[in-house]
């Protein structure tokens, strides 16, 4: 499962980066902000007729990622998600809000689609992992085994009538770092519509979630720079996936509205350990990092399925990866698995009708 790095938000000044007059028919504006919430820059990008309308979106937009934060974060130890944790046990189903429940339910339906190839309660075995990183040394046998018996989204009981979630296993631990930040994509873009504002898209540090395309535009360009190794130089906006070194498959560029794109991958989080390479994706069967280098890119119609779908893809490579992705037409994916140092890509059928070579 993909990790992400939640933490309490460190809150910037909303900053406008630039405007621009783009359609005198709409008398529409773009305009950029970025702020840091849930531990990465969140960018939003968006068409409004002035300023006081821009801002009072935007700001509203951030309003409600950091309320998703102080729900969903595994860093924040006052999260809805974190007092779930301390307090649920065997025979002790704890209240939750609206928020919390749909993610979780989100995430159990998944989980049980992969066979546990995406596992929400991979918790224990990431806390493991974030120590092993930081130290670079294998998490200890013993703890390892105790951590991945805490792991099993079977155990975990969701009481939709009542709004409740019982964690049936002692020391169980919920982790959302593979699906969050798409679900705070989505929700931004929801409270940028009541705003007026459908023209809009939001970059969550490589989970984007979009809106109505530009003025004069049948959607937004998206590069997806799908490679295996860290960046060497700087990658057009807004950008996904990870920039090879040197540049080694060359970047697709893709044309999205009302959708949404995730990439996920190892490039920037990964370890070294007794010389072998570790990613922070975890595969929840055997509590370890992934060893094979790759980059998986997914389209899907909101921001919550394809951040998901994009650690789970990770996690079952290329071919029961693409089979999980199915056939529906707002669905694409792609995989490139680093190869004797050469990148080799498997996609979807579908991925074509979401290229574009403008």
């Amino acid at each position: 499962m993909r990790t992400q790095i939640f933490n309490l938000m460190v809150t910037v000044a909303l900053l406008m980066i630039g405007t621009g007059r783009v359609s005198a028919a709409e008398q529409l504006e773009r305009y950029e902000f970025l702020q840091i919430q849930m531990g990465v820059p969140f960018r939003i990008t968006l068409y409004a007729g002035n300023d006081a309308a821009a801002n009072k979106a935007a700001r509203a937009a951030y309003a409600r990622i950091k309320q998703l934060n102080g729900v969903l974060s595994d860093y924040d130890p006052d999260s809805e998600l974190m007092r779930l944790c301390r307090s649920s046990g065997p025979r002790k189903p704890v209240k939750v809000g609206r928020d919390l429940e749909r993610v979780v339910s989100a995430s159990l339906k998944l989980s049980a689609k992969t066979g546990g190839a995406f596992d929400v309660t991979i918790g224990p075995v990431v806390r493991l992992w974030r120590i092993a990183r930081r130290k670079k040394q294998m998490p200890a046998p013993m703890a390892l085994a105790d951590a991945l018996d805490r792991v099993g989204h079977r155990h975990v009981r969701l009481d939709t009538k009542q709004h409740t979630i019982e964690l049936r296993h002692e020391g169980m631990r919920l982790d959302l770092g593979g699906i969050a930040k798409g679900f705070a994509g989505d929700e931004a873009l929801k409270v940028l519509k009541a705003h007026g504002v459908t023209r809009a898209l939001i970059d969550g540090s490589g989970d984007i979630v979009a809106g109505d395309p530009p003025p004069g535009k049948t959607g937004w360009i998206i590069e997806v720079a799908a490679v295996t190794r860290k960046p060497t130089g700087r990658v057009p906006k807004p950008t996904v996936g990870i920039p090879s070194e040197p540049q080694t498959a060359k970047p697709l560029r893709l044309i999205l509205s009302n959708a949404a794109v995730a990439t996920s991958g190892d490039a920037y989080q990964n370890v070294k350990i007794d010389g072998k390479r570790y990613s922070h994706i975890i595969n929840p069967k055997t509590g370890l990092g992934l060893t094979r280098s790759s980059s998986v890119t997914v389209i899907a119609e909101n921001g919550m399925a394809a951040d998901s779908l994009a650690s789970a893809v990770s996690v079952l490579g290329p071919e029961r990866g693409l089979k999980l992705i199915g056939t529906r037409k707002t669905r694409a994916a792609m995989v490139v698995i680093l190869h004797d140092g050469q990148p080799r890509k498997h996609a979807t059928k579908s991925l074509a009708r979401f290229i574009t070579t403008d």
